[in-house]
């Protein structure tokens, strides 16, 4: 199994490298200490870094090919920091070889986790004064190359991590670089840095190459190759793909490497670890199925409506299995949320893509975004009042299904063959008699297959309060705006279950 852990830290750490010039301890060391025993111990995070260090040369060396095969470094911009970076380097690694100690702060994690929250807030790095390749530095420029350089330099070379993260910034903000050009001088003088602390780390613990060699070979091959494919899939795209693609890497890895290195502490928190818990089977499941419906849409161009309620059952169900498997109805209320401030930001910026209201055919501007987001936070109420507060966790999954299930059915069956629409004040005059009829229909047996198997309540009770909810639900849905039935008809249909619980009792 820590095979599987090296090739994956060794993945994450080459495509951190060719897309942002991150360093390679800034990925592996988390990993390699907390997931891997045999890097337990006093020497396990001295061992961790130098063979991410060994990895970080040939990633960074191909890295940089890559960027200036594509005229994407500027060493007249970047040549005072990589002298005063080389020589502090030099003088940490000779440092830390004296103290024969390295401590991995959890500062550059941190940093990799927000400077992809920025790339995703602004992808594009491009200013108006943007700084033309080549140009010589200026008094500003050398000041700040000089103060910056001098304390990334000694930090690398003694605590072996951190550099790459750093001079990102400091040629992007500071120096008016571009981020490919930035991310490939970074990655010149990083290869430098590698080799000599590297050097260094391996001189204090010469047993690293005796004891580690095949994992550090593993590792450097992964690595390598990683660097490189990240590193051409970048000079090959547009900057504003380059830094969205940069962002969500570096958020994630960002996130998922401070989880790991606090983990000690975290793991003994119950809730965030069933919360987490949560989030990877939300994620897991909803990620292929997404794959699965872009594919089909892409392929077969099934009609809008069909693909938009295929979403809707993709986000529905995944919160039902939630419901069944969790422990806590807190992390899943939790985890809905987390997942919502996830996916607006995302969904924020891919609207702003010309493909994107094609590809999901949007009514307004938004509506994808704003459906989505009220998808998850409905179940959040949804799972918090019924489990929450009345400790019945499948009416909530019930609720949502029914509702989920019918809503769909309405849309397949009334849209193509609903040819007596519902005058009914006030209903819109859209819907008709056999879409309404469809949801009445699927939200009973949804209700029924919920209510007899998880709530193990009887056949002759479920059928009554499932007709009941569903009734309800339909009647609701019918004369409710299309905007807002994700809100009413699920809340409705949980209601009247609740209230058919108290005076009935349903298990």
């Amino acid at each position: 199994m820590e095979w599987i852990w090296y090739i994956v830290a060794a993945l994450g750490a080459g495509i951190g490298t060719g897309l942002a010039g991150l360093s390679a301890a800034t990925v592996m060391v988390p990993m390699l200490i907390v997931l891997c025993p045999s890097f337990s111990g006093e020497t396990g995070a001295y061992q961790a870094t130098a063979i991410a260090l060994a990895s970080d040369i040939l990633g960074s060396a191909v890295t940089t090919y890559t960027y200036g095969k594509n005229k994407n470094i500027d060493l007249k911009r970047g040549w005072l920091m990589m002298v005063c970076i080389l020589t502090m380097c030099t003088v940490g690694s000779y440092v830390a070889f004296l103290v024969g100690n390295v401590v991995l702060g959890s500062f550059t994690l941190f940093l990799t986790f927000c400077i992809g929250i920025r790339f995703l807030v602004k992808p594009d790095t491009s200013r108006k004064n943007q700084t033309k390749k080549g140009e010589k530095l200026g008094l500003k420029g050398i000041i700040i190359s000089i103060l910056c350089g001098i304390p990334i330099g000694f930090g690398t070379g003694f605590v072996g991590t951190g550099g790459g993260m750093m001079m990102l910034i400091i040629f992007t903000a500071f120096l008016g670089m571009e981020l490919k050009t930035a991310v490939g001088t970074s990655t010149f003088i990083m290869t430098f840095t590698a080799l000599i602390a590297s050097t260094s780390h391996i001189l204090i613990h010469p047993a690293i190459v005796i004891e580690k060699w095949d994992v550090m070979l593993v590792c450097i091959v992964v690595a390598t190759a990683a660097s490189l494919a990240s590193a051409r899939f970048a000079n090959r795209v547009k900057n504003r793909t380059i830094g969205l693609v940069t962002g969500a890497v570096l958020t994630i890895l960002g996130a998922a490497m401070l989880i790991l290195n606090f983990w000690e502490f975290l793991s003994q928190i119950e809730l965030f670890v069933e919360t987490l818990r949560c989030l990877g089977l939300l994620v897991l499941f909803i990620i292929p199925c997404v794959v699965v419906l872009l594919l089909i849409r892409a392929l077969l161009k099934p009609p809008s409506f069909v693909f938009r309620k295929l979403l809707h059952l993709v986000a529905f169900t995944g919160i039902s299995l939630m419901v069944i498997f969790a422990k806590n109805w807190l992390a899943i209320v939790i985890t809905a949320l987390v997942f919502a401030l996830i996916l607006f930001p995302i969904l924020s910026i891919l609207e702003k893509e010309s493909w994107f209201d094609r590809f999901f055919v949007q009514k307004k501007k938004g509506e994808i975004k704003i459906s989505m987001i009220m998808l998850l936070v409905m179940f959040a109420v949804l799972v918090a009042v019924a489990w929450g507060i009345f400790d019945q966790p499948y009416l909530a999954a019930a609720s949502i299904l029914m509702w989920g299930a019918g809503d769909g059915a309405a849309a397949l069956v009334g849209i193509p063959f609903g040819k007596h629409k519902v005058k009914i004040k006030p209903a819109d005059g859209k819907k008709s008699w056999e879409g309404s009829f469809a949801m009445l229909a699927v939200a009973f047996l949804c209700g029924v297959l919920v209510l007899v198997f998880a709530q193990k309540t009887g056949i002759s009770k479920a059928v009554i309060f499932a007709l009941l909810g569903a009734i309800f639900g339909t009647i609701t849905e019918l004369f409710t705006p299309s905007e807002f039935d994700t809100v009413t008809v699920p809340v409705v249909i949980e209601a009247v279950l609740l209230i058919l619980n108290l005076f009935g009792g349903l298990g």
